[in-house]
């Protein structure tokens, strides 16, 4: 397995480059994260890698398949994201909204199998929403319905996570679930590539890093060897210390006083 590599890509929208010249990998069965300030690219990029938008130059590829080239049917069998701030106003329970996460694998009349049903209880257990299988999408909280939306992701058993931001809305102990998660699915030999702001989360719980500034690909990596001060200072324009955590041996990042 070789994972997920990005050649050359570039996005254009409404005539202003957004990616330039993207260069990148995710390896196989490991936590990717994808970092960079606002505008930097990251949810086009996301989008891009899964075809849902259009790039202007390159190639998109997983294990040896042309994800751009795929039909959509295969394609989502592959590859699933989980953007930010995703929503829907139909009148769908959580289950029925999870459910739609097994669509890829089902004939157009076909209704759910018990495989398919089974899947999903799976996928809101391993995401903590089974309690609240049979609520209204609509009246869930925002880390709730973004909990959901991870399990639909579930549902679709990709080989390739893409995740926008995924622990947006969640407190800090629904975050550090969704972060074991990813590690236990990376573990299964599941490609995870996620788009994080907080650069402490970043730290945690990646192992190989990918820095994004104006549309490039600055800096790419094992998380360790490329979370550094310099680096932070370069793309954030904020000083910061990098330490080793005392049981984890992971980055832990303490940013300079205000003042």
């Amino acid at each position: 397995m070789t994972g997920l590599s990005v050649a050359r890509v570039d996005v254009r929208i409404d005539g202003t480059l957004l990616l330039d010249g993207v260069d990148c990998t995710a390896p196989a069965g490991s936590v990717s994260a994808l970092i960079g300030p606002n505008g930097a690219g990251k949810s086009t990029l996301l989008r891009a890698i899964a075809a849902a938008q259009k790039t202007s130059a390159g190639a998109i590829g997983f294990d040896g398949e042309d994800l751009l080239t795929l039909p959509r049917r295969r394609r989502a069998q592959i590859v699933s994201l989980v953007e930010q701030d995703a929503s829907t106003e139909l009148a769908l329970t959580v289950r029925q909204v999870v459910a739609l996460g097994r669509t890829p694998y089902q004939s157009l009349w076909g209704e759910d199998s018990g495989l398919d049903r089974d899947i999903v209880a799976q996928a809101l257990a391993a995401a903590q929403m089974d309690a609240f299988a049979g609520r209204d999408f609509t009246t869930l909280s925002g880390g709730e319905r973004q909990r959901v939306l991870l399990a639909k992701a579930l549902a679709q058993q990709p080989r390739l996570l893409l995740l926008d931001e995924p622990t947006n809305h969640l407190d800090i102990s629904a975050q550090l679930a969704t972060l074991r998660l990813l590690s236990s699915l990376a573990r299964g030999g599941v490609s995870v590539l996620a788009a994080l702001h907080d650069l402490g989360l970043a730290a945690a719980a990646s192992d190989h890093l990918i820095v994004l500034h104006h549309g490039r690909v600055i800096l790419a990596g094992p998380t360790a060897q490329i979370l550094t001060p310099q680096l932070i200072l370069d793309v954030y324009g904020v000083h910061a210390i990098v330490i080793p955590h005392p049981r984890t041996g992971r980055p832990v990042i303490a940013f300079s006083p205000l003042d």
